[in-house]
């Protein structure tokens, strides 16, 4: 009888140790339980932005957290792209840009290690003014002449304009050509500015110009010339709602999201993946 009671006192001393030790590792961390998270604060690039915002509010409804949301583009320097964002020690839990420049952040330790992942592919369009005549872009030749005989032309800060005007358009030989007619966009979508005339072309991820009113999407650039831009997310260190965003990287990169982001001119890799 004594052996048994000190037997589970030994037994109820381990436990109660247990116990403890959870409890002092729990309070040394500053994690945020998932179920208990309010709110996100999430960053994403223009190339996924129309499919977050589609996106947003069934998770909003569907976990009870609240996403704040702000935009910026993936790379160049404006004060509202990601990486200066970052930079300059704004804090976001999820972030959603080009694969490259998530990479290169990673790299630079603002992500958290193992918790990036490629969500989407997207492609570079045209856009025009909505009415106005669409130059034909539908083969090599016809895509340099259209350049060539353009009055301006407009192209993103970000991956996909960074892409034509430092090597497409050099390769070509014709970057000296339209140099001086070629205007690089700031902090707002290159659609926009061609609905408001400023420019009579412009180019930029087909996802960032299907949703510009007053601008039409001309179509995609030819094969023999196209970038597909992955874009990726990832959580960033220092985030105390690392569950939280796992189950929004989750969300973003499951089956049923994929629908509505094909709806947005994008191609969702978890569908690739199914078949393979």
């Amino acid at each position: 009888m004594v052996t048994y009671l000190k037997i589970t006192l030994n037994n109820i001393k381990h436990h109660v140790l247990a116990l403890v030790i959870a409890f002092l590792v729990a309070g040394c961390s500053n994690e945020v339980p998932a179920a208990s998270v309010k709110q996100l604060h999430v960053i994403t690039s223009g190339g996924f932005a129309t499919a977050y915002k589609a996106l947003a509010p069934k998770f909003e409804q569907q976990t009870g957290i609240k996403l704040i949301t702000s935009y910026g583009s993936s790379s160049g320097g404006a004060p509202d792209s990601i990486p200066v964002r970052l930079a300059d020690g704004q804090q976001f839990d999820v972030i959603i840009l080009s694969k490259n420049s998530l990479d290169n952040l990673q790299s630079l330790g603002y992500v958290l290690p193992n918790s990036a992942l490629d969500l989407v592919r997207s492609s570079i369009g045209m856009a025009v003014k909505e009415g106005a005549r669409v130059p034909d872009i539908s083969s090599n030749e016809a895509f340099i002449n259209t350049l060539l005989n353009a009055k301006s032309i407009g192209y993103s800060a970000s991956a996909s304009g960074t892409y034509l005007s430092t090597d497409l358009w050099p390769k070509l030989g014709i970057w000296q050509a339209i140099r001086g007619k070629s205007k690089r966009i700031l902090s707002e979508r290159v659609a926009t500015v061609v609905a408001r005339g400023e420019v009579d072309i412009g180019f930029q991820q087909v996802s960032e110009i299907l949703p510009i009113k007053g601008a039409k999407f001309a179509g995609k650039i030819p094969a023999d010339f196209q970038k597909l831009t992955i874009f990726s997310t990832g959580i960033v260190k220092g985030s105390l709602s690392v569950q939280a965003a796992e189950h929004l990287i989750r969300f973003l990169s499951s089956k049923d999201a994929a629908s509505t982001i094909q709806m947005q001119g994008l191609e969702p890799l978890v569908l690739e993946l199914e078949h393979q």
